[in-house]
């Protein structure tokens, strides 16, 4: 057994040596990525689990929407074009004073 390792190698572990480690350096890494991309983003194990990140209330409070919201999903769904979206849009931001984002005005 010794005379065939002495062929490829010159008597010594030669470069092969580096192999195991680089192996294990590999898996360290992917190990670390995939932490990183899943479970430490997220915060933590279990965050799937414990529903959506919290964003802003409406203002009636619970969990109803605005209807600035409603008319959004609608829009979105295609319930309605998009001219009866600006519409409708206007009277809203009229009524419970909600400006634009960017400030213009249609």
């Amino acid at each position: 057994m010794n005379a065939l390792a002495e062929h490829w190698s010159g008597g010594g572990p030669g470069p092969w040596i580096l192999f195991v480690p680089l192996v294990w350096a590999a898996v360290v890494l992917g190990a670390v990525t995939l932490l990183r991309r899943t479970v430490w983003r997220h915060g933590g194990p279990g965050r799937a689990f414990r529903g959506p990140w919290p964003g802003p209330r409406p203002a009636g409070g619970g969990d109803t929407p605005t209807p600035i919201a409603v008319l959004g999903r609608r829009f979105a769904a295609g319930e309605i074009d998009e001219e009866e979206y600006w519409r409708r849009l206007s009277v809203l931001e009229e009524h419970f004073g909600a400006g634009r984002k960017g400030g213009a005005a249609a």
